[in-house]
């Protein structure tokens, strides 16, 4: 096995502190899109998951659990669905971990998992769980699209609404676990479903209606009051993600569009069963590094 990790270098943050609205997250003093790079988007993202992290723990914590593997919203966990498939000795990396409630359940699976995410907030609450339940994991803060392992170092790499919908570069990202994963390694990742970028940012289905163009790829963006940006979020279209997943390298296995669990009753922003029961919130890509460099292609 090699040597552990040493820490990435990490995007200067954004204001050190953002002022928070009343519901504890970060207030936004203005919303707009325009471009952004991944300089900008990694530290502005930095900054709002650390002032974010106790809000959105405190919100999502008991959903998300301490040492489980929630792929999204409408309720698929890894425990049901394998997508990971055998996990039992191999070495995963988890991109953008949050508290790292996965990478405790890989371990408690037996994997041997490497938790990763650009927030020191959300790895701070992550150190602190690994106490609380005796299920200490590595953790590591680094930004995706450059990710300090080396080549070929490991078995399998997920990232479950982590860091990908957050990168202005997503098939470099994609280069970067092509990188580190070893050939037949697998990569499965959850992002947001493009459907959701031209609908309003609501759980409520009388708000399904079309607000804006499906084909605009222009980042939403978040600015403080003095105008600095303070979150970001990319938008790619199902046939961007399957060019980024070819383009890095990989090989797509498969897409899910899970369904909403029945009885399950959670709302987590626009997510509802509602909702989940008419269109759905999450894309699943399952992709695979080759065995052969050739084999570069969307097979089943």
């Amino acid at each position: 096995m090699d040597p552990a990790p040493e820490p990435g270098s990490i995007p200067a943050p954004a204001p050190a502190t953002l002022p928070l609205a009343a519901d504890g997250y970060p207030a936004a003093g203005d919303v707009t899109r325009r471009p952004v790079g991944q300089a900008e988007s990694a530290r502005a993202n930095r900054g709002w998951w650390d002032a974010a992290a106790p809000a959105y723990l405190a919100e999502h914590g008991t959903d998300l659990g301490d040492a489980d593997f929630l792929w999204c919203p409408e309720g698929l966990r890894e425990a049901d669905a394998h997508l990971l498939g055998d996990v039992t000795g191999r070495r995963v990396l988890e991109i953008g971990c949050g508290s790292a409630p996965c990478s405790r359940w890989l371990r408690r699976a037996g994997a041997s998992p490497i938790a990763l995410d650009v927030s020191g907030g959300m790895l701070a609450r992550a150190a602190e769980l690994n106490r609380a339940t005796g299920l200490p994991v590595p953790l590591l803060q680094a930004d995706a699209g450059a990710l300090p392992l080396a080549t070929d170092s490991v078995d399998l790499a997920c990232s479950a609404f982590g860091g990908l919908p957050f990168v202005a570069d997503a098939q470099a990202v994609l280069g970067e676990v092509a990188r580190v994963l070893r050939p037949g390694g697998r990569f499965v990742a959850s992002v947001n479903h493009p459907m959701r970028w031209p609908m309003p940012d609501s759980p409520d289905p009388a708000d399904l209606r079309v607000a804006s163009s499906y084909f605009d790829r222009t980042p939403y963006v978040e600015t403080d009051d003095a105008g600095r940006t303070v979150y970001v979020e990319h938008h790619r279209t199902v046939g961007d993600w399957v060019r980024a997943v070819v383009g890095a390298g990989l090989v797509l296995r498969d897409l899910l569009e899970p369904e909403w669990t029945p009885g399950r009753t959670q709302t987590w922003g626009q997510w509802s069963p509602a909702r989940g029961a008419l269109v759905p919130g999450t894309l699943v890509l399952v992709c695979e590094l080759p065995d052969r460099p050739e084999e570069t292609a969307w097979t089943s």
